[in-house]
């Protein structure tokens, strides 16, 4: 009975964080936009930064704290805060998450989990949007997986909602470095075209040890604007309790 009050529980604080805006949904694994299914170990934390800038001149400058907490269940809870330049105007937005696991990843197996939330201006308090996403991985073996994300976004802003999408592919190619590639966006009907064209990353991730990763990533239309990105972003784990830093629950990616 406890238990299946805690899991009422998650869902209900993953439906309340996904009635809460989101400008942009982002920070799914790091500045990578596709998400895998896999969360860390109960008690291990992270801090996730990056730069981005584009050749619009649009930028953005990200820090997304996260901890993972087991009511019942591993959570993983974040909360992002994003200082981003658009068209020459600035804005300032916090964007809080609970991602939970469903079905655990393995070689050759198919696994899900499920994350909403949502952001709002930091500012003024102005609820943006909302999303819920659930993120599939498929582990071809310890060092290579495929990731499809299926979700939904609502635009409060122009109460508008739409189909997020996301396909990408993670190989760790040596025991320092792996390489990223990714395919994501909205589907829907929109004033501004360039709100629902796909959009591209691919990047390098070197992780010389258990505690600290950097990312170096080229993309394209990332928030619609039909520019160039580049983005250097680092990621710093802390250990569960009593251990070292954790990697994913399943695999070595």
């Amino acid at each position: 009975m406890g238990r299946r009050a805690g899991r009422i529980g998650i869902a209900a604080a993953a439906a309340i964080l996904a009635w809460l805006p989101a400008e942009e949904l982002r920070a799914a694994n790091g500045a990578y936009a596709v998400d895998a299914a896999d969360i860390s170990e109960v008690g291990s934390c992270k801090v996730e930064s990056w730069l981005s800038t584009a050749s619009n001149t649009d930028f953005s400058a990200v820090a997304n704290p996260s901890c993972v907490v087991n009511p019942s269940q591993p959570v993983e809870l974040s909360m992002l805060t994003n200082r981003a330049r658009s068209d020459g105007e600035w804005s300032n937005t916090i964007q809080p998450k609970a991602k939970t696991n469903i079905v655990p990843t393995g070689i050759g197996k198919l696994g899900f989990s499920i994350y909403a939330g949502g952001s709002f201006d930091a500012l003024t308090g102005e609820n943006r949007s909302a999303f819920a996403v659930i993120p599939a991985t498929f582990r071809l073996n310890e060092n290579m997986r495929i990731n499809v994300n299926g979700g939904w976004l609502w635009d409060r802003s122009v109460d508008r909602h739409y189909l997020l999408y996301g396909i990408g592919f993670d190989w760790k190619f040596t025991e320092t470095l792996q390489w990223t590639i990714e395919a994501f966006g909205q589907a829907g009907q929109s004033d501004t075209p360039s709100v629902v064209q796909p959009r591209f990353q691919t990047g390098v991730r070197y992780r010389p040890n258990e505690i600290f990763s950097v990312d170096l990533i080229y993309g394209r239309n990332i928030t619609g604007e039909n520019a160039n990105w580049i983005t250097l972003g680092t990621t710093i784990r802390f250990p569960v309790p009593g251990g070292k830093p954790a990697r994913e629950r399943t695999g070595h990616l």
